[in-house]
């Protein structure tokens, strides 16, 4: 099928407008997730997500808003035990309550089996013009979040024992990202699923990183790279039929991978003139 013509139904518009919501929101607070170390919590958030669509599905309403409401709290949550122990143990934690609760909302539910895959592999083809502007408000929010913080996000990352020094806290910081990269993963969660969000998260802001020498060079790198993979697995998607999450977490390994590599080639090239 040719991507091109498929344009020209509204579906696949819509599919393409929410999917480039979802992969700014993604490029840009995934820049934060790599340089904070907090991969972990991106990859449990979207699974913890997957409670809140389901119980939505449950009471009958938008699942968008179900997952927004059950990640921020589930973010709040890893925040608030964090202070208290380690953030891994912490996320573990409620990683492993979010997953009980959602089998027991699907036990309660009695979902079929496509409403449980469109929730953990995405249905981006099933998004309909509301579902756009949802999107587009929850991504909004998300990078709005990280953008009020990015000065403290970057200096008690970067410069730990001067922020140390001078009293600077990692608390409000810590939970505007959490809470950020939880309605992130709310807002991924119909494109690519709750099982693939973290690759989009982290591997097109992982390149961004070896790539770039200046933070908001990154951050606009990593949002460009999460907007080609997107746009590319959208149309290798409508040609193939195969799942966008496929191509999506395939194209940013890639991504990854490649950037290793120039690194390294550039690195060599740079230091062979001082051997």
């Amino acid at each position: 099928m040719n991507p091109f013509l498929v344009l020209a139904f509204p579906f696949a518009r819509h599919a393409l407008l929410a999917a480039s919501f979802v992969a700014v929101a993604a490029g840009w607070i995934g820049f934060y997730v790599v340089v904070r170390g907090t991969a972990f919590a991106a990859h449990a958030l979207p699974k913890i997500g997957f409670a809140g669509a389901s119980g939505a599905l449950l009471l009958g309403v938008n699942s968008l808003v179900g997952v927004s409401l059950y990640s921020a709290v589930a973010a709040l949550g890893i925040g608030a035990l964090a202070e208290r122990d380690r953030r891994d143990v912490a996320t573990a934690l409620v990683l492993a309550l979010g997953l009980g609760t959602g089998a027991l909302f699907l036990s309660l539910g009695n979902l079929y089996a496509e409403d449980a895959m469109s929730l953990l592999f995405g249905q981006v083809l099933g998004v309909s013009s509301s579902g756009v502007i949802e999107t587009a408000c929850v991504s909004a929010v998300g990078i709005a979040l990280v953008a009020a913080f990015h000065r403290r996000l970057l200096f008690t990352t970067l410069a730990r024992e001067a922020a140390a020094v001078r009293g600077a806290s990692n608390r409000m910081a810590d939970w505007a990202l959490l809470v950020s990269l939880g309605l992130a993963t709310s807002a991924m969660m119909p494109v690519v699923g709750a099982l693939l969000s973290f690759s989009l998260l982290v591997g097109p802001a992982l390149a961004a990183r070896h790539l770039a020498r200046r933070p908001w060079q990154a951050i606009a790198l990593s949002v460009a790279l999460s907007l080609l993979i997107t746009w590319l697995s959208l149309f290798l998607s409508f040609s193939l039929g195969w799942p966008v999450g496929f191509f999506v977490s395939c194209l940013s390994a890639l991504a990854y991978a490649a950037s290793r590599g120039s690194s390294r080639a550039f690195a060599r090239k740079t230091a062979a003139p001082a051997a």
